[in-house]
């Protein structure tokens, strides 16, 4: 079975937790351990989130000089070998030495008129009090929102369109390689209003790419990336075992199984568990009777089980719940 599994932040970077390069690894240590079985009974491909990673390194080169700051495609570029790097060797320590693993740069396509390019929603970076939040907002011309009781930066978050290298990614899966890519949503890319289609092979005005300042939801281009490889799971990993509805109230329940119609028809956090819900929905509502699922990383073999997790299937019949 081909499954893609999108790792929430949590899997890298715990909430509170210093980022640093050990906490880092021992995150993905025990990430790559719950992946290594489906490792070596599927066809795995990875993708991962960066938005804590890009967050501090765009800090970081910001508290030099302008020359030093880079764009958000050049730090989504550096993140996604950063963490490429961390899940190939800690993955590579729990699979034989013959199973290979490869992690592709991967570049997003988005579109320049999309509106949320006017409206940032995306978290990225470390948490900070609101009034750090807002006198750093002052410093560097960014846009702050709460998360749930810190603040942190939001950047624009735009609609993924395609995975530019989807072919480089079936060939590594053809040859029996786990796949690490699209890693942050993929580096966010789009083809310049007003350039022209390829005509030829010597078309120098041709269409033409760039990248974009912004930041794509991972969990979106992960349904993207599991639509385009013909992906038969798609596993929407997260710090919670399940969606739940009225969450933090006495009535909360977790949801079992569930139609893409029904889940989108309650009310899900943007800033949260809104994404992955829209993004199991939509790759189950194209892909009739794939099955998408949100749930813990911990409960990885439960959830390749069928027993744990909130599945996303148009073959579900009445909601149930846990």
């Amino acid at each position: 079975m081909r499954v893609v599994v999108a790792l929430g932040g949590n899997a890298l970077q715990k909430r509170g937790e210093p980022m640093t390069v050990e906490n880092q690894r021992e995150n993905v240590k025990t990430a790559c351990r719950a992946l290594s079985p489906v490792a070596m009974d599927h066809e795995l491909v990875i993708s991962h989130g960066n938005g804590p990673q890009v967050g501090l390194l765009s800090l970081q080169a910001s508290s030099y000089d302008e020359a030093s700051t880079y764009p958000f495609d050049v730090l989504g570029a550096q993140t996604e070998g950063m963490i490429g790097y961390f899940i190939e060797q800690e993955l590579g320590n729990y699979l034989p030495f013959d199973k290979p693993i490869a992690t592709i740069l991967t570049m997003t396509e988005v579109d320049a008129d999309d509106p949320a390019m006017a409206d940032p929603t995306k978290f990225v970076g470390p948490v900070y009090s609101e009034e750090d939040a807002k006198r750093l907002a002052a410093e560097n011309d960014w846009v702050v929102k709460q998360d749930g009781d810190k603040w942190r930066r939001v950047v624009p978050s735009p609609v993924p369109k395609r995975i530019f290298e989807i072919r480089a990614i079936k060939a590594l899966l053809d040859m029996g390689a786990v796949v690490v890519c699209t890693g942050g949503g993929g580096i966010p890319t789009m083809y310049l209003p007003g350039t022209t289609e390829l005509e030829g092979p010597w078309d120098f005005n041709a269409k033409q790419l760039v990248g974009v300042e912004a930041v794509i939801d991972k969990d979106r281009s992960s349904a993207v990336l599991a639509q385009d490889l013909d992906a038969e799971l798609l596993v929407i990993a997260t710090d919670t075992d399940a969606v739940y509805v009225g969450w933090g109230t006495p009535d909360q329940k977790g949801i079992a199984e569930i139609t893409p119609d029904a889940i989108e028809a309650y009310d899900f956090p943007a800033g949260s568990m809104g994404p992955k819900v829209e993004a199991a929905a939509d790759f189950a509502r194209i892909n009739p009777g794939k099955i998408a699922v949100i749930g813990a990383l911990d409960d990885l073999p439960e959830i390749m089980a069928g027993t744990k997790g909130t599945r996303v299937t148009t073959e579900a019949g009445e909601t149930r719940f846990y």
